[in-house]
């Protein structure tokens, strides 16, 4: 199976994709797709794009992706979850089936610690799969998410396109 992990981020969207066949995980490519554009419409069509590229490139089977946190700055929040719905769109349009998980789960998953920093997580990303340099600490993050659904998210996944 074929997993894609999203990093969501207005600025910087980051992305991992991993093989899994059992126990076994290989990772095939990682990247960023920086928003660009002057406009914040401009902007989220930018990340739409380039993630289609992805998926197209890559050809996924499964998907997950970060659940939105509440942090001091609403007027941020809102703007990570606009950047996060139109990922869920192109999942969503590629006809992929989608976990989401929350930023302390995928730490505790791939670290072992729920409050790990972007440091510990990309250490344990490059150990868990050999030879994988990401092009970030966004793209770990990603990659981070890819794995953590491999290991537990089969039975969270929920289809493309099903109302929560």
């Amino acid at each position: 199976m074929r997993i894609l992990g999203i990093d969501p981020g207005l600025r910087t969207l980051g992305w991992g994709v991993i093989d899994v066949d059992g126990p076994r995980m290989v990772h095939v490519a990682n990247g960023l797709c920086p928003s660009e554009g002057d406009t914040l419409g401009a902007r989220l069509l930018s990340i739409f794009e380039q993630l289609g590229t992805v998926l197209r490139t890559h050809a996924p089977d499964a998907a997950s992706i970060e659940q939105t946190f509440v942090n001091k700055d609403g007027a941020g929040t809102l703007k990570l979850g606009q950047a996060r719905g139109v990922a869920l769109l192109a999942l969503a349009r590629a006809g992929l089936s989608i976990g989401e998980y929350a930023p302390n789960t995928v730490k505790k998953t791939v670290v072992g610690v729920g409050h790990a920093d972007k440091v510990q997580v990309m250490h344990m990303v490059r150990l868990q799969l050999p030879g994988c340099n990401p092009a970030g600490p966004d793209a770990a993050d990603a990659l981070a998410l890819a794995i953590c659904h491999a290991h537990h998210g089969f039975n969270r996944m929920r289809p493309a396109g099903a109302v929560a």
